[in-house]
């Protein structure tokens, strides 16, 4: 029996492989449609400041982009914003830049804003930011690149240059936040959103 009650199944905007297993695991029925937008010039362009507010917005413009080309389809866009103070940082490129990363947030609490919108024909329906703190432990150039070494390639996909749900895990000492959160995807207010759009049974 399937849990999902949609006419048709919901559309992810994104190519995240963390996302499709939140979903999947949580049993919703999706297509991934991952959105090809320029989110650095959207960001720029929109003079926003605030993490959490830069998330909300690519999250729904990617959404919006899809919507364009599905009606009638709900679907999800989603964004992650690591902060530092002023800082906020995108995804590595190589391993140089990863372990730059490493090297800044190594020791110090940074914040990781995630943000979800569901749009239909064009309009946001819902939105949603969380935010989760994150300690990283103090880290020598020894460690850093031990840690890169076992992990491999595969953390240029994240921006920290680290992946909570594998090796990543390690680098940590204190974590204060929503697991869903970490992984980019506050699964708890969309279920919560797609219960009232009677699109879930459960």
């Amino acid at each position: 029996m399937t849990i999902w009650c949609g006419v048709q199944p919901l559309i992810l905007a994104s190519q995240s492989l963390a996302r499709r297993e939140l979903l999947a695991n949580a049993g919703i029925t999706f297509d991934a449609v991952p959105a090809d937008i320029d989110e650095r010039g959207i960001q720029q362009k929109s003079g926003l400041k605030a993490p959490g507010e830069i998330a909300a917005l690519l999250a729904e413009r990617k959404a919006a982009f899809i919507s364009l080309r599905h009606p009638g389809r709900y679907v999800l866009g989603a964004d992650q914003i690591l902060a530092l103070g002023d800082r906020m940082f995108s995804k590595p490129v190589g391993r140089e830049q990863a372990a730059e990363q490493l090297a800044i947030l190594a020791g110090r609490t940074h914040e990781l804003h995630s943000a979800l919108a569901v749009v239909c024909d064009g309009a946001t329906l819902f939105s949603n930011v969380s935010v989760a703190h994150m300690t990283m432990r103090k880290l020598d150039d020894v460690a850093i690149n031990a840690y890169l070494d076992a992990a491999g390639d595969k953390v240029m996909t994240s921006v920290g240059a680290y992946q909570l749900e594998g090796l990543g895990v390690h680098l940590f000492e204190l974590i204060e936040g929503d697991h869903f959160t970490i992984l980019g995807l506050p699964l708890l207010p969309l279920l919560s959103f797609l219960r009232g759009e009677e699109m879930i049974a459960i």
